[in-house]
C-alpha cells in the first residue's frame, strides 16, 4: 500500500469517525425531546386502540348473534324438511289426495260465488246407463238447468316423484310417467260415461287438477294431452280455468234471477193496474150515483114547495101552528169529474174542482163560487160544511 491510500484512508476514517460522533450528539439531543413531541401520536394510538376493540366487542357479538340465528334456521329448516316429507308420504295415499283435490274443489267453488245445494251438489250419486253407480265430486247446476260433471280424484305420484329427482334423466322419465298417469285417467274417466248418469247433464266431463304445476308438467311430457281429453268429452280444468268457468256460471245464475225479480216486478205492476182500474170505475159510478142523488133531491124540493107549503102557507096565515114550516134549501153543485193528469201537466189546484155538494155563492152563506168557505173548507154532500 502506497502513502497516498494510507492518507486517504485516515481521511476517511476520521470522516466517518467525526460523522458518528455528531449522530450520537443528535440522538441524544432528540431523546431528551422525544416525551413532549410524541404524545398527540401516543393519543392518537390510544384512540385508535380503543375503536379498535370497541370494534371488536361489535364484531363478537354480531357473530355470536349470526351463529345463533343460523343455528334457528337450521332447526326451521330440518322441520321443514320433516314436514315436508311427511306431506309427500301423505300425499302418496290415495284418499288422502282425493281428499285434498276436494278441498281444493270447494276452495275454487266458494272463490266462484257459488252457493251450495242451490248452485251446487257435492257428491251426488247416480247410476249410469250401464247401470253401475257413480258418485262425482261436483255437480254444478246451470241456469237453464242443465249440470256439469266434476271430478276431482287425480293421481300426481309421478310429479311428486319427478319434483324430487336430482338427476336429470331421472326426472324427465318421471315426468313422462306422470304424464301417462293423466291420460290414463282421462280414459277412465270417460269410460264411467258420468253424463248418463244424470238426465239434464252437459255432455262431458270435467276433470279438475288441484295445482296448475302438475298439468303444466304434463303437457312437457306430453303436448296433446289436452286434445286427448277433448276427443273424450273429458276437459282437464286447473284452478284458475274452473274459477273461470264458475265465475261464467255465478254470473249466468246472477242474471237468471235479475230476469225472474223483473218478471215477478211486471205481475204484480200489472195487477195493481188491474184493480186500480176496477176501482177508477167504482169511483165513477159512485159520483155518477151521486150526482143522481143531487138532481132527484132538488125535484123532491121543488114539488114539496110547489104543492106541499103553498097548503102549509094558508095554515100559518090562519095562526093555526105556532110557527112557520120551514123551506128546505136547494143543494146546488157538480161531482168531480175523475181524471188522470197527463205526465209533466201540474196537478190542478183545488179552486179549480167542483167539490159535490158545493153550494152556490150568495150573500150570507159563507162560501164563494168554488165551493170554499173562508176557513177553506168545502160544503158537503148534505149542504154542511165538510
Amino acid at each position: 500500500m502506497d502513502a497516498a491510500s494510507l492518507l486517504l484512508g485516515l481521511l476517511v476514517g476520521a470522516l466517518l469517525a467525526t460523522a458518528v460522533t455528531l449522530g450520537i450528539v443528535a440522538l441524544r439531543g432528540r431523546s431528551t425531546a422525544a416525551p413532549d413531541a410524541l404524545e398527540p401520536v401516543h393519543e392518537s394510538l390510544d384512540h385508535l386502540h380503543r375503536l379498535l376493540a370497541g370494534i371488536e366487542r361489535d364484531r363478537a357479538t354480531a357473530h355470536g348473534e349470526l351463529r345463533e340465528q343460523v343455528g334457528t334456521i337450521g332447526q326451521t329448516s330440518a322441520l321443514l324438511r320433516q314436514e315436508t316429507a311427511a306431506l309427500v308420504t301423505a300425499l302418496r295415499t290415495p284418499h288422502v289426495r282425493g281428499r285434498w283435490g276436494e278441498l281444493q274443489l270447494r276452495r275454487v267453488v266458494e272463490v266462484a260465488g257459488l252457493l251450495e245445494h242451490c248452485d251446487f251438489v257435492e257428491q251426488p250419486s247416480g247410476t249410469t246407463a250401464d247401470g253401475a253407480r257413480v258418485r262425482p265430486d261436483l255437480v254444478v247446476t246451470l241456469a237453464d238447468g242443465r249440470q256439469v260433471i266434476v271430478d276431482a280424484k287425480v293421481p300426481f305420484t309421478g310429479y311428486i316423484d319427478a319434483v324430487q329427482a336430482t338427476d336429470q334423466a331421472v326426472r324427465a322419465q318421471r315426468v313422462a310417467d306422470h304424464a301417462r298417469q293423466l291420460r290414463t285417467h282421462v280414459d277412465a274417466l270417460a269410460a264411467r260415461h258420468y253424463p248418463t248418469a244424470f238426465g239434464s247433464a252437459a255432455p262431458f266431463t270435467v276433470l279438475f287438477v288441484p295445482s296448475d304445476g302438475f298439468l303444466t308438467t304434463a303437457l312437457e311430457a306430453e303436448p296433446g294431452l289436452l286434445e286427448h281429453g277433448f276427443a273424450r268429452d273429458v276437459i282437464v280444468a286447473t284452478p284458475s280455468t274452473l274459477l273461470a268457468l264458475l265465475r261464467t256460471v255465478a254470473y249466468s245464475w246472477r242474471q237468471e234471477r235479475l230476469a225472474q225479480d223483473a218478471a215477478a216486478v211486471l205481475e204484480v205492476g200489472r195487477t195493481v193496474h188491474t184493480r186500480l182500474s176496477t176501482l177508477s170505475g167504482h169511483l165513477t159510478r159512485l159520483g155518477s150515483a151521486l150526482g143522481s142523488a143531487l138532481t132527484r133531491y132538488n125535484e123532491t124540493v121543488g114539488s114539496y114547495e110547489n104543492s106541499v107549503l103553498v097548503a102549509t102557507r094558508r095554515f100559518d096565515d090562519l095562526g093555526v101552528a105556532a110557527a112557520p114550516v120551514p123551506t128546505p134549501a136547494p143543494v146546488e153543485g157538480a161531482v168531480r169529474v175523475l181524471r188522470s193528469v197527463p205526465d209533466g201537466e201540474p196537478a190542478p189546484r183545488p179552486a179549480e174542482l167542483p167539490l159535490p155538494g158545493s153550494r152556490t155563492a150568495g150573500p150570507g152563506t159563507g162560501y164563494d163560487s168554488t165551493g170554499y168557505d173562508s176557513s177553506g173548507y168545502g160544503a158537503g154532500i148534505d149542504g154542511t160544511a165538510g
